[in-house]
């Protein structure tokens, strides 16, 4: 899903840059009240595992493969505002560092990666809690359902992009039907990755996701004619912050430096549907091109799998570290604020 440079339109690319950076502006003031001192690492560490599960290619159909966006993930453990930024560093990170998405086409890959899938997957996953009992088995349900969903709508999404300011003349039909056929295969995977982790992840402290807030939520005591909140017990952690913060950078290296070894070397969805469409006819060379890290690889390494797996970790050491100063930032922002300290 990652759009390089020449697949849309310079002012369709300008467009979606300012789109991207009012969305970021939002979600900064958005973040300040979804971080706090707990859950901020989290953050951080969030955006390290969604760049490491992007490594893993999995197959989706014949010659075809697919890979986490990782949009409803990151809403559903941090929230929605928080979750379009980790979503955006990662791109930052791929597109500079390792030459994956366009440099000109990243507002339309933030706006497409980061903003429509959060929005459409905290959406759905909202509303799903609504209607289901309020238990942990509902949150890894609905976390399912939302990630599902979000994988196509960021297909169509695309092909709205692809239809405004594409560079090639393919049938806008042809476009739709593949784009969103091809990524209802890739959504099963991001919806059993998502599920998987965040059932896990609500296993051992339901108090640090964010959409499991619904399961720490009291009854409600009118006292002189206001509600407010009946004492409850405090919710029991099976591992602690640290420990949960360590298992969790410990396997995004093992994921990106190890398994990526053995993901599927296959087109992902939106390369496949560029190659087969001709869509890619004009695509341009990207500006990290000459990166040392281009391509998932270190240059002058010669041996695959350890130029791969170098490239994965250093990949993940520096998105946990953007990501947790970016987080820290808005938090150490929001502790300065008159009024929150008030």
């Amino acid at each position: 899903m990652h759009v390089p440079d020449g697949f849309i339109d310079a002012p369709t690319s300008a467009v979606t840059a300012v789109v991207a950076a009012g969305a970021l502006a939002v979600s900064l003031r958005g973040a300040r009240r979804e971080l706090d001192e707990r859950t901020a690492p989290l953050a951080g560490l969030v955006a390290a595992f969604i760049f490491a599960v992007q490594m893993l290619n999995f197959p989706v159909a014949a010659g075809t493969s697919g890979h986490l966006l990782g949009g409803a993930l990151a809403a559903i453990l941090v929230g929605p505002y928080t979750g379009v930024l980790c979503v955006s560093v990662v791109l930052l990170m791929q597109g500079i560092l390792f030459a994956d998405g366009g440099l000109t086409a990243l507002g339309v890959n933030i706006t497409d990666m980061a903003i429509v899938t959060t929005v459409v997957a905290y959406a759905v996953f909202r509303g799903l809690l609504k209607v289901l009992p309020r238990t942990r088995r509902s949150v890894t349900a609905a976390s399912f359902v939302a990630a599902l969903l979000s994988v196509p709508a960021a297909a169509v999404a695309f092909t709205l992009l692809y239809a405004a300011g594409g560079t090639t003349d393919v049938s806008l039909g042809k476009v739709a039907t593949a784009m969103v056929g091809v990524h209802v295969l890739i959504g099963v995977g991001e919806a059993a990755i998502t599920a998987l982790t965040v059932g896990a992840v609500v296993a051992v402290r339901p108090d640090l996701v964010h959409g499991a807030r619904e399961l720490r939520q009291g009854l409600k005591l009118r006292v002189n004619g206001v509600l407010v909140d009946a004492p409850t017990a405090p919710v029991a952690a099976r591992t602690s912050r640290r420990a949960l913060w360590v298992t969790g950078l410990v396997t995004s290296l093992v994921l990106a430096g190890f398994v990526s070894f053995y993901a599927s070397a296959d087109p992902d969805g939106l390369e496949k549907v560029a190659h087969d469409k001709g869509i890619d006819t004009k695509v341009e060379e990207h500006a990290s091109a000459d990166s040392p890290l281009a391509d998932y690889g270190v240059r002058d390494v010669s041996d695959a799998r350890l130029s791969g797996g170098l490239a994965g970790v250093i990949g993940v050491g520096t998105t946990v570290v953007a990501g947790s100063a970016v987080f820290w930032a808005v938090r150490r922002r929001r502790t300065g604020t008159p009024s929150e300290a008030h």
